[in-house]
């Protein structure tokens, strides 16, 4: 059985837990049409009124709404509440656009708080450990949602924010910090760093708590291996809240949804049909107890799969996979399909650290696709022969997985920039229109 926050929610029978999800849907839907006129305006547009929405079986009946609508009813146009009864705003980093801002009352922070605490019990966390958090903080949602999860459990916590490296590492080894929370790209920074300084073997890191950009198994199981640890996968938006809207259990096979919170549907993104169970496709949620902005049916433009096979944690809310890339960011390469985490697979598979880019252009009308790779240290102080013999093996297992040719570049390491945030992995430099 697993470690819970909240076991008699975490546990619940599926029956109840519908029911639960029924309840609170009706009155969120309730809500949000006698408050929000933007949602309201598309309700009416499709027909739709609160009373034909009786269950989670109804839900289908509702608009979507995506991150255009969002940004047409910047700042203040999705507010179910009165400004004075908000406390707090984060905000997406607006690289896709103008910045979504979300607004959330204390009921939600406390209801966030409680997802991130779920979070960092299933990863073994008690009021024991020592919690280092190297998300940012500020308006990005990942530091103070784990600083706030880290706070429900009672665990000590290190509101450290991301960046000063050696101040994070001199902490991790004096303060024993036992649970490490950030990005993975970041984590897979800090295991580099703390081998080359050589306080790898003087820190106590027992598990990972790490997401907000995509990252595969292979690199996973790197950073487990560098630093000593497990790492635990977590899922969230912004427009939802923030980091602990989905989190891995030990069983690591998948991420548990706070269902009791959270609806998750599958649709095909383009016909916008709702899919059955073990179908891929995107992924929609629908927030059903959040006061200030209650998201209904939001288009997350994640591609996944949900499962409610039996868990051996006993949590019996629904597992998404990791998801799979994103509806509305996947390359169309010379008519190919590419998702950086093909490129990302092969190169961890050819052990190759996780820091690169992926640069796309058009030159004379046709599309061009460069990686740059930085190096391992031992290949950095090689031959220019060698470097030049393992990129050509690196474009050779890009061609084999992608079915184009790539041109690879290998740089020397800590080269590419580190973000706080979300790591850039690709920069599209085509006019696309």
């Amino acid at each position: 059985m697993g470690n819970y926050f909240q076991p008699e929610i975490e546990t619940m029978p599926l029956e109840q837990l519908r029911a639960l999800q029924s309840e609170r849907l009706r009155a969120q839907v309730r809500r949000v049409y006698d408050n929000v006129p933007y949602y309201r305006a598309k309700m009416d547009a499709k027909g739709v009124t609160p009373d034909d929405v009786q269950s989670v079986d109804d839900l289908y009946k509702l608009p979507f709404l995506s991150k255009a609508d969002l940004r047409e009813a910047y700042p203040y146009g999705l507010l179910a509440k009165p400004l004075r009864d908000c406390v707090r705003i984060h905000s997406t980093s607006g690289t896709t656009g103008k910045r979504v801002v979300a607004f959330y009352t204390q009921h939600d922070v406390d209801l966030w708080d409680e997802c991130c605490a779920r979070a960092i019990m299933a990863a073994g966390g008690t009021n024991e450990d020592v919690v280092q958090v190297c998300y940012g903080y500020g308006l990005f949602t990942g530091g103070l949602g784990l600083h706030g999860g880290a706070h429900k459990v009672g665990a000590l916590t290190l509101p450290m924010s991301s960046g000063n490296t050696e101040r994070q590492l001199q902490f991790m080894e004096d303060l024993h910090s036992t649970i490490l929370c950030c990005t993975p790209s970041y984590a897979m920074y800090l295991a580099e760093s703390a081998i080359e300084s050589g306080v790898r073997d003087r820190i106590h890191l027992k598990a990972g708590i790490f997401g907000a950009e995509a990252w595969t198994e292979e690199m996973r199981r790197d950073i487990e291996q560098k630093l000593g640890l497990r790492a635990y996968d977590i899922y969230g938006l912004t427009e939802l809240s923030g980091p602990g809207v989905a989190f891995e259990c030990e069983e690591q096979k998948g991420m548990h949804i706070c269902e009791d919170h959270f609806i998750a549907e599958i649709i095909d993104p383009v016909t916008e049909e709702v899919l059955p169970e073990g179908s891929k496709g995107e992924l929609v949620f629908t927030a059903i107890d959040k006061e200030a902005f209650p998201m209904l049916r939001y288009r997350t433009r994640d591609i996944c799969v949900l499962k409610r096979e039996k868990c051996s944690c006993g949590r019996t809310h629904v597992r998404m996979c990791k998801p799979m890339g994103r509806s509305d960011d996947m390359l169309i390469i010379r008519g190919v399909n590419v998702f950086p985490s093909q490129i990302e697979t092969v190169l961890i598979k050819q052990g190759m650290p996780a820091n690169y880019q992926i640069i796309v252009d058009r030159v004379n009308n046709s599309d061009t696709l460069d990686v740059e790779v930085e190096m391992p240290q031992e290949l950095f102080s090689d031959t220019l022969s060698a470097i030049s013999k393992k990129e050509k093996e690196l474009v050779s297992a890009l061609k084999a997985m992608l079915g184009i040719m790539a041109k690879v570049h290998l740089v020397a390491p800590k080269s590419i920039t580190r973000s706080e945030g979300k790591a850039v992995r690709v920069i599209d430099k085509r006019k696309l229109y």
